[in-house]
């Protein structure tokens, strides 16, 4: 790494227009890790941060939504002598023996197109790894993508690029809503609601102790994504009547109740529901829909427009070992019938006397931390 070493963030598609907030998150995520950087500044369509430790200080900006992709690069005048001379210099020293490059120049561009570095930049790394028999690829194979941006003054040539995780800004909604994790399709709705820029309150809801390690394994995937040092987190052990057929909706039911309860004690006007019209009887999402209106809040669906996607959210909080549980939900075929009031009533009241009440700092330790203080061996 050199001087001219820096982060470029690239927004995502519906970022465009909260720019500034995505800058503050940036320097938010950098302060809440301890990562000393020296500025954050919009260069054209971009965000490029200036950092002590750009590996550690991109890994943490990565966890932000709002991001399409980001790349540790060297900074160049925009001049195009200048940017073939770098784009040589930095892929002769990535290129492997034998490995296809592909040379992807993008931005803004005067006296010359993108087009015309792509060629010749392809052409003098061809000459200078000559020994190393390199090849250029196409734009869908190779083995090492040599990509830059070009701003209007600047050009951002790049040693390492990532994908970043889309949505818009951290809370950039302005709103809170509130989300429970008791299965790993309940932690994808909740991460989707904080990838959509709402500021969430997390409960966990949990039949036996047995779950608890796998709950709070998940949770640990979610919670450094909520932009917060300390995260105070509600534990409720939920009752399920016996005799129960559908034991899945009546769940989802009772903690629906549980959300709107503690929503209306926390002042929270928006209730965030883990379900999808795609997976749940279209009888039994208008049913939760109405309990929460009638209550005199909003209920929220993040997962309403949910396609093939969901497996890449899956993997995007560390789930890939628990995708077939998944897949098997989406297998299922519920039916939907009222549990008598009476009982709901009853399973829900007992559910709410059981609350623990966790705060988080967040750490290397998050797992151990939240099972020593719920008492579980692990």
């Amino acid at each position: 790494m050199n001087d001219n070493t820096c982060i470029v963030v690239f927004p995502s598609m519906f970022t465009k227009n909260k720019i500034s907030e995505l800058t503050s998150n940036i320097k938010k995520i950098l302060k809440i890790h301890n990562l000393k950087f020296q500025s954050v500044i919009k260069d054209g369509s971009v965000i490029v941060v200036k950092a002590s430790d750009p590996v550690f200080a991109s890994s943490a900006i990565n966890l932000l939504f709002g991001i399409e992709k980001i790349i540790i690069a060297n900074k160049i005048k925009n001049e195009f002598n200048t940017i073939i001379s770098e784009i040589t210099t930095v892929g002769s020293r990535l290129l492997l023996k034998g490995e296809k490059f592909y040379v992807n120049v993008e931005g803004v561009s005067t006296g010359y197109l993108p087009k015309d570095v792509e060629i010749s930049a392809t052409s003098k790394l061809i000459q200078k790894t000559i020994k190393l028999n390199t090849k250029p690829g196409t734009k869908t194979k190779y083995d090492k993508l040599l990509y830059t941006c070009l701003t209007k003054s600047n050009g951002y040539v790049s040693i390492f690029l990532d994908n970043g995780l889309g949505g818009v800004p951290n809370n950039s909604q302005n709103q809170k809503t509130i989300c429970c994790i008791f299965d790993e399709f309940s932690a994808i709705s909740c991460l989707e609601c904080i990838k959509q820029g709402f500021e969430v309150k997390i409960i966990i809801c949990y039949q036996k102790q047995t779950e608890l390690r796998n709950l709070v394994k998940i949770l640990n995937h979610i919670i450094p994504r909520t932009l917060q040092t300390k995260v105070e987190i509600e534990f409720y052990r939920i009752s399920i009547p016996k005799t129960n057929k559908q034991k899945l909706l009546t769940t989802i039911e009772i903690i629906s109740q549980i959300l709107m309860h503690i929503a209306a004690s926390k002042k929270i006007n928006i209730v965030s529901l883990p379900i999808s019209p795609l997976i749940h009887p279209s009888s039994f999402i208008e049913y939760l829909t109405k309990n929460v209106f009638n209550d005199g809040l909003i209920p929220y669906i993040p997962l309403s427009g949910l396609d093939d996607s969901i497996m890449d959210n899956a993997k995007e909080i560390g789930l890939e070992k628990h995708l077939a549980k998944i897949d098997q939900l989406t297998k299922n075929k519920l039916n939907f019938q009222q549990v008598k009031n009476q009982k709901l009533i009853q399973s829900v009241n007992t559910s709410l006397k059981t609350r623990k009440r966790i705060q988080v700092k967040l750490g290397p330790n998050n797992v151990h931390d939240i099972l020593d203080s719920l008492k579980i061996d692990h």
